[in-house]
Protein backbone atom coordinates (compact mmCIF):
# COMPACT_ATOMS: atom_id res chain seq x y z
CA UNK A 1 0.00 0.00 0.00
CA UNK A 2 1.24 3.39 -0.95
CA UNK A 3 2.16 5.38 2.19
CA UNK A 4 2.03 9.26 2.61
CA UNK A 5 6.14 8.99 3.30
CA UNK A 6 6.35 7.67 -0.12
CA UNK A 7 4.21 10.57 -1.95
CA UNK A 8 6.37 13.25 -0.20
CA UNK A 9 9.63 11.32 -1.30
CA UNK A 10 8.39 11.15 -4.59
CA UNK A 11 7.43 14.84 -4.12
CA UNK A 12 10.46 16.20 -3.00
CA UNK A 13 12.35 15.15 -5.94
CA UNK A 14 10.93 17.99 -7.82
CA UNK A 15 13.70 20.24 -5.84
CA UNK A 16 17.58 19.70 -6.83
CA UNK A 17 18.54 19.67 -3.34
CA UNK A 18 16.46 16.40 -2.50
CA UNK A 19 17.52 15.10 -6.03
CA UNK A 20 20.79 15.59 -5.50
CA UNK A 21 21.31 14.11 -1.57
CA UNK A 22 18.85 10.95 -2.91
CA UNK A 23 20.82 10.24 -6.06
CA UNK A 24 16.93 9.57 -7.53
CA UNK A 25 15.03 11.13 -10.51
CA UNK A 26 11.48 11.22 -11.49
CA UNK A 27 10.14 9.92 -14.82
CA UNK A 28 6.26 10.14 -16.08
CA UNK A 29 4.20 9.11 -19.11
CA UNK A 30 3.95 5.38 -19.72
CA UNK A 31 6.42 5.75 -23.27
CA UNK A 32 8.55 7.33 -20.61
CA UNK A 33 8.63 4.83 -18.06
CA UNK A 34 8.94 1.74 -20.64
CA UNK A 35 12.62 3.50 -22.51
CA UNK A 36 13.17 3.96 -18.70
CA UNK A 37 12.88 0.42 -17.58
CA UNK A 38 14.82 -0.88 -20.84
CA UNK A 39 17.35 1.89 -20.82
CA UNK A 40 19.97 -0.21 -17.68
CA UNK A 41 19.04 2.87 -15.71
CA UNK A 42 18.57 1.39 -12.18
CA UNK A 43 14.68 1.56 -10.72
CA UNK A 44 14.10 2.65 -7.52
CA UNK A 45 10.22 2.23 -7.70
CA UNK A 46 7.37 2.51 -10.01
CA UNK A 47 3.83 3.11 -9.75
CA UNK A 48 1.03 2.94 -11.74
CA UNK A 49 -2.56 4.40 -11.36
CA UNK A 50 -4.13 1.10 -12.04
CA UNK A 51 -2.40 0.23 -8.47
CA UNK A 52 -2.53 3.09 -6.75
CA UNK A 53 -5.17 4.73 -7.91
CA UNK A 54 -6.06 8.13 -9.52
CA UNK A 55 -6.08 10.53 -6.58
CA UNK A 56 -2.55 8.96 -5.30
CA UNK A 57 -1.39 9.64 -8.88
CA UNK A 58 -2.52 12.68 -8.61
CA UNK A 59 -0.92 13.55 -5.37
CA UNK A 60 2.61 12.26 -6.50
CA UNK A 61 2.56 13.98 -10.18
CA UNK A 62 5.04 17.21 -11.56
CA UNK A 63 2.56 17.48 -14.55
CA UNK A 64 -0.46 19.33 -15.31
CA UNK A 65 -2.46 16.02 -15.71
CA UNK A 66 -1.13 12.68 -13.87
CA UNK A 67 -0.15 9.87 -15.97
CA UNK A 68 -0.42 6.51 -15.75
CA UNK A 69 2.72 5.69 -14.81
CA UNK A 70 5.70 7.12 -13.08
CA UNK A 71 8.97 5.61 -12.28
CA UNK A 72 11.99 6.80 -10.13
CA UNK A 73 15.14 6.04 -11.18
CA UNK A 74 19.07 5.87 -9.93
CA UNK A 75 20.94 8.97 -11.38
CA UNK A 76 23.57 7.86 -13.17
CA UNK A 77 27.23 10.29 -12.50
CA UNK A 78 28.22 12.34 -15.65
CA UNK A 79 31.72 10.88 -16.31
CA UNK A 80 34.34 14.00 -16.37
CA UNK A 81 37.49 11.92 -17.56
CA UNK A 82 36.98 12.56 -21.18
CA UNK A 83 39.04 10.91 -23.99
CA UNK A 84 39.00 12.91 -26.86
CA UNK A 85 37.81 11.29 -29.78
CA UNK A 86 39.26 11.03 -32.70
CA UNK A 87 36.23 10.99 -35.29
CA UNK A 88 32.69 11.67 -34.55
CA UNK A 89 30.21 14.77 -34.55
CA UNK A 90 29.32 15.81 -30.86
CA UNK A 91 27.63 19.17 -29.24
CA UNK A 92 28.88 21.46 -26.52
CA UNK A 93 26.64 23.21 -24.29
CA UNK A 94 27.98 26.24 -23.36
CA UNK A 95 25.92 26.91 -19.71
CA UNK A 96 22.56 26.31 -21.54
CA UNK A 97 20.38 27.36 -18.51
CA UNK A 98 17.02 26.43 -19.93
CA UNK A 99 16.06 23.26 -18.61
CA UNK A 100 13.17 22.68 -21.86
CA UNK A 101 16.24 24.01 -24.01
CA UNK A 102 18.41 20.95 -22.88
CA UNK A 103 15.84 18.62 -22.81
CA UNK A 104 14.98 19.59 -26.72
CA UNK A 105 18.48 19.94 -27.46
CA UNK A 106 19.30 16.30 -26.22
CA UNK A 107 16.22 14.93 -28.65
CA UNK A 108 17.75 16.51 -31.67
CA UNK A 109 21.15 14.99 -30.90
CA UNK A 110 19.48 11.84 -30.77
CA UNK A 111 17.48 12.48 -33.99
CA UNK A 112 20.36 13.13 -35.36
CA UNK A 113 22.55 10.81 -34.16
CA UNK A 114 25.08 12.99 -32.53
CA UNK A 115 28.03 10.33 -30.83
CA UNK A 116 27.81 12.81 -27.49
CA UNK A 117 26.67 16.06 -25.76
CA UNK A 118 29.46 17.60 -23.76
CA UNK A 119 27.94 19.99 -20.84
CA UNK A 120 29.60 23.02 -19.49
CA UNK A 121 29.90 22.67 -15.38
CA UNK A 122 27.30 25.81 -15.29
CA UNK A 123 24.70 24.14 -17.47
CA UNK A 124 21.33 23.13 -16.16
CA UNK A 125 21.26 20.21 -14.43
CA UNK A 126 20.64 16.78 -16.60
CA UNK A 127 18.03 14.81 -14.43
CA UNK A 128 15.79 18.14 -13.98
CA UNK A 129 12.21 17.02 -14.04
CA UNK A 130 11.63 19.63 -16.86
CA UNK A 131 14.24 18.48 -18.91
CA UNK A 132 13.85 14.95 -18.47
CA UNK A 133 10.38 15.70 -19.62
CA UNK A 134 11.84 17.56 -22.53
CA UNK A 135 14.25 14.73 -23.83
CA UNK A 136 11.30 12.66 -24.95
CA UNK A 137 13.51 9.62 -23.59
CA UNK A 138 16.37 10.72 -25.35
CA UNK A 139 18.25 11.20 -21.75
CA UNK A 140 17.61 7.42 -22.24
CA UNK A 141 19.46 7.27 -25.25
CA UNK A 142 22.70 10.09 -25.75
CA UNK A 143 25.95 10.12 -23.97
CA UNK A 144 26.07 12.92 -21.84
CA UNK A 145 29.28 14.14 -20.58
CA UNK A 146 30.42 16.83 -18.00
CA UNK A 147 33.57 18.76 -18.99
CA UNK A 148 35.62 21.86 -18.78
CA UNK A 149 34.81 23.66 -22.28
CA UNK A 150 37.85 25.59 -23.02
CA UNK A 151 39.98 22.66 -21.89
CA UNK A 152 38.32 20.03 -23.95
CA UNK A 153 38.18 22.50 -27.47
CA UNK A 154 42.10 22.83 -26.86
CA UNK A 155 42.24 19.22 -26.78
CA UNK A 156 39.91 18.45 -29.81
CA UNK A 157 42.10 20.99 -31.86
CA UNK A 158 45.18 19.42 -30.59
CA UNK A 159 43.98 16.35 -31.86
CA UNK A 160 43.19 17.62 -35.67
CA UNK A 161 39.42 18.09 -34.91
CA UNK A 162 37.41 21.09 -35.29
CA UNK A 163 35.40 23.46 -32.73
CA UNK A 164 32.78 24.93 -34.48
CA UNK A 165 30.33 27.85 -32.98
CA UNK A 166 27.63 30.03 -34.22
CA UNK A 167 27.98 34.06 -34.08
CA UNK A 168 26.90 36.93 -36.03
CA UNK A 169 29.90 37.57 -37.32
CA UNK A 170 30.41 34.09 -39.00
CA UNK A 171 30.89 32.41 -42.48
CA UNK A 172 27.50 31.52 -44.03
CA UNK A 173 26.80 28.05 -42.76
CA UNK A 174 25.24 26.80 -45.94
CA UNK A 175 28.31 28.04 -48.57
CA UNK A 176 31.37 27.29 -46.47
CA UNK A 177 33.70 24.03 -46.20
CA UNK A 178 32.85 21.88 -43.36
CA UNK A 179 34.39 18.49 -41.52
CA UNK A 180 31.15 16.48 -40.68
CA UNK A 181 32.92 14.38 -37.96
CA UNK A 182 33.60 11.34 -41.12
CA UNK A 183 37.63 12.16 -41.08
CA UNK A 184 38.18 14.10 -37.61
CA UNK A 185 36.11 14.82 -34.74
CA UNK A 186 33.53 18.17 -35.00
CA UNK A 187 32.07 19.90 -31.93
CA UNK A 188 29.48 22.12 -32.55
CA UNK A 189 29.20 24.99 -29.05
CA UNK A 190 25.46 26.05 -28.64
CA UNK A 191 26.43 29.35 -26.43
CA UNK A 192 23.92 30.48 -23.26
CA UNK A 193 20.36 31.47 -24.31
CA UNK A 194 21.02 35.06 -23.37
CA UNK A 195 25.21 35.88 -23.70
CA UNK A 196 25.69 33.43 -26.11
CA UNK A 197 29.20 31.22 -26.36
CA UNK A 198 31.05 32.42 -23.47
CA UNK A 199 34.61 34.45 -24.51
CA UNK A 200 36.81 31.78 -22.90
CA UNK A 201 34.76 28.89 -25.17
CA UNK A 202 35.12 31.29 -28.00
CA UNK A 203 38.88 31.53 -27.72
CA UNK A 204 39.12 28.02 -28.91
CA UNK A 205 36.65 27.89 -31.52
CA UNK A 206 38.20 26.92 -35.04
CA UNK A 207 35.28 28.23 -37.23
CA UNK A 208 32.82 30.62 -36.58
CA UNK A 209 29.72 29.76 -38.32
CA UNK A 210 26.53 32.11 -39.30
CA UNK A 211 23.03 30.91 -39.74
CA UNK A 212 21.79 33.07 -42.17
CA UNK A 213 18.21 34.69 -42.15
CA UNK A 214 15.87 34.98 -44.89
CA UNK A 215 15.94 37.25 -46.75
CA UNK A 216 19.32 37.84 -46.17
CA UNK A 217 19.59 41.79 -45.82
CA UNK A 218 16.31 41.67 -43.93
CA UNK A 219 16.79 40.12 -40.65
CA UNK A 220 13.26 40.08 -38.83
CA UNK A 221 14.32 38.57 -35.08
CA UNK A 222 17.66 39.43 -33.12
CA UNK A 223 18.82 35.59 -33.34
CA UNK A 224 17.36 32.78 -32.81
CA UNK A 225 16.66 29.98 -29.54
CA UNK A 226 19.82 28.08 -28.51
CA UNK A 227 17.71 24.50 -29.57
CA UNK A 228 16.43 25.66 -32.71
CA UNK A 229 20.27 26.94 -33.51
CA UNK A 230 21.59 23.75 -32.34
CA UNK A 231 18.74 21.69 -35.04
CA UNK A 232 19.75 23.82 -37.98
CA UNK A 233 23.43 23.36 -37.56
CA UNK A 234 23.66 19.73 -36.61
CA UNK A 235 20.80 19.23 -39.46
CA UNK A 236 23.51 21.15 -42.19
CA UNK A 237 26.44 19.00 -40.87
CA UNK A 238 24.82 15.51 -41.37
CA UNK A 239 22.97 16.82 -44.47
CA UNK A 240 26.69 17.62 -45.96
CA UNK A 241 27.84 14.05 -44.72
CA UNK A 242 25.47 12.20 -47.15
CA UNK A 243 25.79 14.17 -49.83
Amino acid sequence: MLTAAEIKEVKSLSQKKFRDSSGLFVVEGEKMVEEALRSGFSLYRLYREEEIGKAAMARMTGLSSPSPALAVLHQRPLPSKLEIPARGLFLALDGIRDPGNLGTILRIADWFGADAVYCSPDTVELYNPKVVQASMGAIFRVKVFQADLPSFCREVRASGGYVYGTFLDGENLYSRPIETGNGAASVIVTGNESRGISKEVAACVSDRLYIPPYPADDPGSESLNAAIATAVTLAEFRRRSVL
